[in-house]
């Protein structure tokens, strides 16, 4: 059964016994929020979304201890792979497949943190099971389309607002992914992004088709 952990801000582990393991936006020495010590941290493959410190985190500094694949855009990709490390890029809208399903990349309105690139947010067919990582991201209609075309078992999204949607508009987010599950990130990291998931949680729940679930740092959901 495939888990999916929370370590704090926007970072995600997706496992499963004995497959391979995806790591989301490995900030993790240098966030306030981890319960994890980055030199145990084990990981196949390594999802990014954008280049900004607090999402790029620790990727280098994983890949090359586990020899793990840099998945994201072209432009991050490319500058992972000068600089020594595996890498495949995609960009918006493109899917390819891995041996645990399949990785797409979708539109997120925010900085890339690179230069030339774009931001990108993540449909994963992980063994069977669709997640979507919306990375930082604002409000956007086209989210609708991004429900209707994989149907999401998990919809992962930012509401702290300030640097990304904030709570409520997190909650029409939610209506237009209709994924079974949503899981709030990236949110009381700093004061500048406190949130309250409860509420976020209590307005999704009634506003939405979805069931709310709140991790703590360090906690996990199987599904």
């Amino acid at each position: 059964m495939p888990q999916i952990t929370f370590w704090g801000h926007s970072c995600f582990l997706l496992s499963e016994n004995g497959k391979e393991t995806i790591l989301l936006d490995p900030f993790i020495s240098e966030n306030p929020l981890s319960p994890v010590n980055v030199e145990e941290v084990k990981a196949d493959y390594i999802l990014l979304s954008h280049a900004h410190w607090d999402h790029l985190g620790d990727a280098y500094d994983l890949a090359g201890k586990n020899g793990a694949t840099i998945i994201s855009t072209s432009e991050i990709a490319k500058q992972a792979i000068k600089d020594g490390f595996k890498a495949h890029a995609q960009h918006l809208g493109g899917r390819h497949k891995f041996p645990f399903g399949s990785v797409k990349l979708t539109l997120a309105l925010h900085g890339s943190g690179i230069a030339g690139g774009h931001a990108c947010g993540f449909v994963v067919d992980y063994y069977g099971k669709k997640i979507y990582f919306a990375g930082d991201t604002g409000l956007f209609s086209d989210m609708k389309l991004i429900g209707e075309l994989d149907s999401l078992d998990v919809a992962l999204l930012p509401i702290g607002d300030n640097f990304t949607m904030g709570l409520d508009d997190a909650v029409i987010a939610a209506s237009f992914m209709q994924a079974k599950v949503v899981i709030p990130y990236h949110y009381n990291t700093w004061p500048l992004i406190e949130a309250d998931p409860k509420e976020f949680k209590t307005k999704v729940e009634d506003k939405t088709g979805s069931y709310c679930i709140i991790l703590d740092p360090g906690s996990s959901y199987s599904f």
